[in-house]
C-alpha cells in the first residue's frame, strides 16, 4: 500500500523537527573538532548495532560483538551476534564511501546483498594455478576452464565475507522456506524511493523521520529491517545535518516507549521518532562528555610512566572500543597476553564480565 504524505500534518511536527535537527547537527559540530573523534565513532558504531537489536526484540552483549569484530570468540557465535556484526559492517561500510552513496541504486543494492563485487577486482585464475608453473599442471585449459572458474567465484566470496563486502545474492536463489515467493521487495523498495522523492522539500529530521516511518509501513525487505534505519542516517549525513558523522539513530529508539513507536497513530510514531532523534543527539553529547574526561584521566596516569611505555596506546585503544580483553589488547599492542593484564593493572579501567576467566575491561 503506498504511503500517502497527504495525511501528514506538517505543522504540528515541524517544532519537534527543528529542535531534532539542531540538537544533531550540535553533535556533529562538537565530534567534528573533537580529539576522540575515530575513538568516539567506533563505540557509537557498536552501540547503535547493539541498540538495533534491541529495537527488534534481541540482546546482543556488547563485549561479544566487540571481541567477534577481531576474531577472537570466547564462544560459538549466534544468529543475533552475526545480524549485529552485520549492522556494524553496513555502518562502516556507509561511512567509508561518499555521503550519498547509501541511497544510490548501487549503494542500496551492495548494502542489501545484491550488489556486484567490484572492489575487490575477481583474479583471472587461483593463487594456486599462477603458483604452479604450466608445464607442471599439464593442463588443457579449454576441458579445465570451468573448474578454476569455480574455484576463483569461491575465492572471490570467501574475500568478500572477510573483507565485510556483500555477496550477491540472485533472487531467483533465495529459500522459499525462508523468503516469501509473493513479497516483491523490489516493488516495495520502489515505493520508498517515492516517498523519498516526494519529501525533498522537507528539512532533513522531518524526513528521515517520515522516510523511517514508511519504510516500516510499507515493509520493504522482509529480514533486513534494521537497513530502513542505516539509511536514514545516511541521509542525515548527506543532507548537511550531520556530515562528520554517522548518527546513532537505534540508540535514541531505545529510549522511547515501544507504545509509541508501534502506535496506530501515525503522528504518534512520527513524534516519537522525532523524540528518539533527538535523545540520540543528547545521549551521544553525554557518552562524549565521558569518554573525554575518562580519556583525560587515563593520560594523566600514563604521562607518570617512562616514554616507551605502552600504556598511551592502551588509552588509545580503551577510548576507541567500548571493551577490551587481554587477548584483543596482546594483538593490537604486540604483548603478550600477561603483559596486557600488566598493562591494565596499572590503568582504573573496569572489569566488565565479573567472570575469572575470559575478562573484559573499559571505562569507568
Amino acid at each position: 500500500m503506498p504511503y500517502d504524505l497527504d495525511k501528514i500534518d506538517m505543522r504540528v511536527l515541524n517544532a519537534p523537527a527543528a529542535r531534532a535537527g539542531e540538537a544533531l547537527a550540535r553533535l556533529d559540530e562538537r565530534i567534528a573538532r573533537s580529539p576522540i573523534r575515530d575513538g568516539f565513532f567506533q563505540r557509537q558504531n557498536f552501540a547503535d548495532a547493539i541498540a538495533s537489536l534491541w529495537v527488534d526484540g534481541e540482546l546482543v552483549h556488547l563485549e561479544d560483538i566487540v571481541l567477534h569484530d577481531v576474531r577472537l570468540d570466547i564462544r560459538t557465535p549466534t544468529h543475533e551476534l552475526t545480524i549485529a556484526h552485520s549492522i556494524l559492517r553496513a555502518r562502516r561500510q556507509i561511512f567509508a564511501h561518499p555521503p550519498d552513496w547509501a541511497l544510490s541504486a548501487a549503494g542500496i543494492a551492495r548494502l542489501r546483498g545484491r550488489g556486484v563485487l567490484g572492489d575487490e577486482p575477481v583474479p583471472a585464475r587461483s593463487d594456486l594455478a599462477r603458483s604452479v608453473g604450466a608445464d607442471d599442471l599439464a593442463l588443457d585449459d579449454d576441458s579445465h576452464g570451468d573448474d578454476f572458474a569455480e574455484i576463483d567465484a569461491v575465492l572471490a566470496r570467501s574475500t568478500a565475507v572477510l573483507n565485510g563486502s556483500a555477496i550477491p545474492r540472485p533472487a531467483d536463489a533465495r529459500d522459499p522456506l525462508v523468503y516469501d515467493a509473493d513479497w516483491d521487495e523490489d516493488e516495495r523498495l520502489e515505493q520508498w524511493r517515492m516517498v523519498l522523492h516526494e519529501t525533498g522539500g522537507l528539512s532533513p529530521a522531518l524526513r528521515g523521520a517520515i522516510l523511517l516511518d514508511a519504510w516500516s509501513a510499507i515493509e520493504v525487505l522482509q529480514h533486513r529491517t534494521e537497513l530502513g534505519r542505516q539509511l536514514v542516517a545516511s541521509l542525515l549525513r548527506r543532507d548537511g545535518t550531520t556530515p562528520s558523522h554517522l548518527p546513532a539513530l537505534n540508540v535514541g529508539l531505545r529510549s522511547v516507549r515501544r507504545e509509541q513507536r508501534h502506535s496506530r497513530s501515525r503522528m504518534t510514531r512520527l513524534l516519537a521518532l522525532l523524540e528518539a532523534f533527538t535523545a540520540a543527539a543528547e545521549l551521544g553529547m553525554k557518552e562524549h562528555h565521558r569518554i573525554l574526561l575518562a580519556r583525560q584521566q587515563l593520560e594523566r596516569q600514563a604521562s607518570a610512566k617512562r616514554t616507551n611505555s605502552n600504556l598511551s596506546r592502551l588509552v588509545d585503544l580503551v577510548v576507541a572500543r567500548p571493551v577490551v580483553s587481554a587477548n584483543l589488547i596482546a594483538k593490537e599492542l604486540g604483548v603478550t597476553p600477561q603483559g596486557a593484564r600488566h598493562l591494565v593493572a596499572q590503568l582504573p579501567l573496569r572489569e566488565m564480565t565479573g567472570r575469572g576467566r575470559f575478562r573484559a575491561w573499559g571505562l569507568l
